[in-house]
Parts: structure tokens; sequence; C-alpha cells
């Protein structure tokens, strides 16, 4: 099968397309065709070694020292299912799933074997673009907003226009919540029309000249010391770090809350209902094929990226 394959760490044109193995699946595991997976921004961060502060001497015993260990990237993907290993019940060839494969990745390629307890069927509603595209930023909005955003609360989102900061806007907006988008002057109408009832240019004002109180702050790009995020609180509020350091998440307690979210299928399944529905918009900057994921990447790191790059394998 062809995938997009990472030797080495560096810039976006380390990535090559090669022919490899088709992967087997296993007992418990089914082999999916991937019809769309996203580029993320942490695949980015793995591709260039570029992790969080504290977290490179931790990272690369983890993925690999010179390079990725697992050089198949990608850990989010819709497809449709090609064969089934031993044990495997409820899904069977032809279905049309999606789903996320956490440190396995692999999904940027034309095959992935992942465990069929970690696949959720596709509605016929979504896209195999929109189901790739929703389940990254989607799953990390869900879990860091769930139960803390009530009717009449004041939210601020920071990367207001990103994959998590897209699906968080409208997740809090529809839960009664204003709130205020972080973003550049180019994507303010973009962040208005997913429910922001106002939104900050950050081109044009910091953070730290931000008179308002808030009950609750996302930062989804890592744009705020915990101390610079507290002084954004209401003195019951809190702040939400998916996008956190070493440091920020050791010491993340009380009204500070940090680290990753877990990669749930329910999660996964929720979201979804809700774009089939039309009650969830998923937002995306471009659909490449295989053979362009290296200018994916290079839209990635520019930090321009509005909602979710996909890629057709």
């Amino acid at each position: 099968m062809r995938a997009a394959v990472v030797d080495r760490y560096g810039p976006p044109d380390v990535v090559r397309i090669a022919e490899v193995s088709t992967p087997v699946p296993r007992a418990g595991e089914v082999l999916v065709r991937v019809v769309a997976a996203a580029v993320t921004s942490g695949d980015a961060r793995i591709r260039a070694a570029r992790f969080p502060r504290g977290f490179g001497l931790i990272a690369r015993p983890a993925f690999g020292w010179s390079g990725p260990r697992r050089p198949v990237l990608g850990g989010t993907f819709s497809g449709t299912v090609e064969a089934v290993g031993p044990g495997v019940e409820g899904i069977a060839a032809g279905d049309d799933v999606c789903g996320m494969t956490g440190l396995r990745m692999g999904t940027h390629a034309e095959f992935v074997a992942v465990p069929a307890k970690r696949v959720v069927r596709k509605p016929a509603e979504v896209s195999h673009e929109d189901a790739a595209g929703v389940l990254f930023g989607g799953s990390t909005a869900l879990h860091f907003l769930r139960g803390r955003v009530t009717r009449g609360a004041s939210v601020l989102v920071v990367g207001a226009s990103g994959a998590i900061g897209t699906t968080a806007v409208q997740l809090a907006a529809q839960d009664g919540a204003t709130v205020v988008g972080v973003t550049s002057g180019a994507n303010a109408a973009l962040v208005r029309d997913l429910g922001a009832a106002r939104v900050v240019d950050h081109t044009r004002t910091g953070l730290d000249e931000v008179t308002d109180r808030f009950d609750v702050v996302l930062d989804t790009v890592g744009r705020l010391s915990t101390a610079a995020g507290r002084r954004l609180l209401t003195d019951d509020g809190v702040l939400l770090l998916p996008a956190a350091t070493l440091g920020q998440m050791l010491l993340a307690r009380g009204r500070v809350r940090a680290g990753t979210s877990p990669e749930d299928p329910a999660d996964f399944a929720l979201l979804l209902e809700r774009v089939a529905k039309g009650e969830l918009a998923v937002v995306l900057d471009r659909v490449v094929g295989l053979d362009d994921i290296a200018s994916a990447y290079e839209r990635v790191d520019s930090g321009r990226k509005v909602g979710n790059i996909v890629v057709r394998p």
C-alpha cells in the first residue's frame, strides 16, 4: 500500500510517499481502507520533534531518537472496513467507520489496522472528510468543556479558528454561554458565524490588554502562561490548557486543568450525531491527496490553518 513515511525528524519535506506492507488485522482488529485522514498539529509536532516545552526528553524515548519509531503518522481516520480479524463482532467488511488510533498512529496510508473497540460507525449523512476532520479537535473540545459551561457563563477561546477552537466555540455557544474568540482579524467573521459574541484580534490586541474576566478560559494553542490565564478568570473561573507545557501539567490543580483528552468512541459518536443533525459544523481548511501531504504540513506549520486539514490516501 502507499503511505506517507517519516524516517527522520524535520521540516515538511522529510515526508516521502512509499510502498509499505499492508497491515493484517489481528484478533480484535479491523482493517480499514482509509478514505480520509486528518493532518493535525499533533502530527506536525511529532514529524518535527517540536514537542511542548519540557516534553523533549520524555518524547524522544517514546517516539524515537532520530525519527519516529512508527514512521507512518496520523491518528484520525474515516474509511471503509476491508477485513476483520478473529473475534470481531458487530462490524463487517463494507461498513463505513471512523476513529482514532492513539500512539499507534498509521492513518496517513491507504490502509490502517485498528482495534475494533476504537471505531464507531460513520453516519451516512456525514462525509468521510468531515468525520476525519471533527474527531481530533472535537473530542478535545468536548472533553475539556464538558460539565464546565453553563447557560449565561462567559467563555474565552484562545485559538478560536483552529481544530479545537472551531468546535469549542460552537459547543459553548450552544450550551448558552457568551463566547469571546481570540483569532486573527482574517478569521473573525468565521468565528462569529460559529457562535462567538465577540472576537479579539490577537494581531491588534494582546491578551494582556483584555480587561474582561471569564468563567472559562480555554487556551487551545499554548499561548497563555498559567499566571496570565489566571488573571483572566472570575473568582470561580477555570483555566483549561489542552496544549500545556510539562510544567503546566505538573502544577495544574484547583482551577487549572491541563493534559490530554481521552480518545473515547462515545465522544466520537456524539460528535458525529451532531454533525449529522446539522448542529455542528466541521471547518475544513483544505482537502489534499496523499502526494500533497507535505503542503498540508506546511500549512499546519505556518500557524494559519483554519479548522482542519484532511488528506485522502
